[in-house]
C-alpha cells in the first residue's frame, strides 16, 4: 500500500490524516507544534524526528501549511522534507501558494528523481472530516496517479487541471471569485437597506431566487455583516487574492480582481494580510 506523510495537521489537515488512517493506509506524521500530535495519539501513526525522515520512509508527502514561507520552511528548511525524498516518491503541497512556489519544487526534486504536485484544496475542515474535499490538481499525470489512492480517502472531486502549477492558478482564481462575489452579495445587501429591505429578508430571498450564490450564502450566516467574515477568513483570501495579483501583474486587471479588492476593503481585510486564523494554523 502506499505510504504516506502527512505535515500540517491544523484544522483542515488534521482530518485529511485522520481520513488517510481510517483507510487504512500506512501513516507517517511530523508536526511544527507537537500539541498538533496530540490528537494521533493511540492510533497506528507513526511519528518521525524530522520532516527529511518522515519523506525518507513515504511514497506520497503532502504538506498542508499556510503560505509560501510555511511551506519553503517545512520542506527547504533543515532537515527539511527534500533532504529526504527518495526516488519516485511524490510531494503534494496541499497549501495554497503562488504556482512558481510548487515549479521550484519541482525542479529541486526532479534531482533527486522524486515528483511535485500542487494540490491545494477546498471545503474546509468539515468537508475533509467527511472526505469531501476538493482537490484541484497540478503535475504529471503519472505522479497525479500516485497520489490518487492517497488524495480520495479525503477528496472528492479529485481534479487533475494539467501541468505543475494549473492546480494553484484554480484555486486562486476560484477564491478571487467567491471574493468577488462576496463583495457584489455586501453591495446588494446594502443597497436593498437604503431602499428599506432589511438585509437579512433580502439574503432569504435571494438565496431562493436567481440570485442565490454560495458567497452570499456564507454572507447571510455571517449576520449579513461583512467583516465578521473578515475576522474570520479575511487573512486568507488577502493572502491568495494577493497572489492572484501578482500573477496578472503587468497585465490589465480583470474585473473579478477589481471587485475582490472592494471586497476585501468591505471585509476590513488588507490585501498583504498573511497571517491565517489561529484555527487554521498546525
Amino acid at each position: 500500500m502506499t505510504h504516506a506523510g502527512f505535515i500540517g495537521l491544523g484544522s483542515q489537515g488534521a482530518p485529511m490524516a485522520q481520513r488517510v488512517l481510517d483507510a487504512g493506509l500506512p501513516l507517517t506524521l511530523w508536526a511544527r507544534s507537537p500539541a498538533s500530535l496530540e490528537a494521533f495519539a493511540g492510533t497506528k501513526a507513526e511519528l518521525a524526528a524530522t520532516p527529511a525522515e518522515l519523506a525518507s520512509v513515504c511514497d506520497v508527502v503532502g504538506v498542508c501549511v499556510v503560505a509560501d514561507a510555511d511551506v519553503e520552511e517545512v520542506v527547504l528548511g533543515p532537515s527539511g522534507v527534500m533532504a529526504g525524498l527518495r526516488p519516485g516518491a511524490v510531494l503534494a503541497v496541499h497549501s495554497t501558494v503562488h504556482p512558481d512556489t510548487c515549479r521550484r519544487l519541482g525542479a529541486l526534486a526532479a534531482e533527486r528523481g522524486a515528483h511535485v504536485v500542487d494540490a491545494p484544496v477546498s471545503g474546509g475542515g468539515p468537508a475533509a472530516a467527511s472526505g469531501k474535499l476538493l482537490v484541484m490538481v497540478g503535475g504529471e499525470s503519472e505522479a497525479v496517479e500516485r497520489c490518487r489512492p492517497v488524495f480520495e480517502t479525503y477528496g472528492d472531486p479529485v481534479v487533475h487541471l494539467g501541468p505543475l502549477g494549473a492546480g494553484q492558478v484554480t484555486k486562486l482564481l476560484n477564491n478571487t471569485l467567491f471574493t468577488a462575489n462576496f463583495g457584489i452579495a455586501a453591495s446588494a445587501l446594502a443597497l436593498g437597506q437604503q431602499l428599506g429591505v432589511e438585509p437579512e429578508r433580502f439574503a432569504e430571498v435571494a438565496g431562493h431566487g436567481s440570485a442565490a450564490s454560495f458567497a452570499l450564502g456564507r454572507l447571510a450566516a455571517s449576520g449579513c455583516d461583512p467583516a465578521r467574515l473578515g475576522s474570520m477568513a479575511g487573512g486568507l483570501l488577502g493572502k491568495d487574492v494577493r497572489l492572484m495579483g501578482a500573477l496578472v501583474d503587468g497585465t490589465p486587471a480583470e474585473a473579478v480582481l477589481a471587485q475582490a479588492r472592494v471586497a476585501l476593503e468591505r471585509m476590513g481585510a488588507p490585501l498583504d494580510a498573511l497571517d491565517a486564523p489561529d484555527a487554521a494554523k498546525e
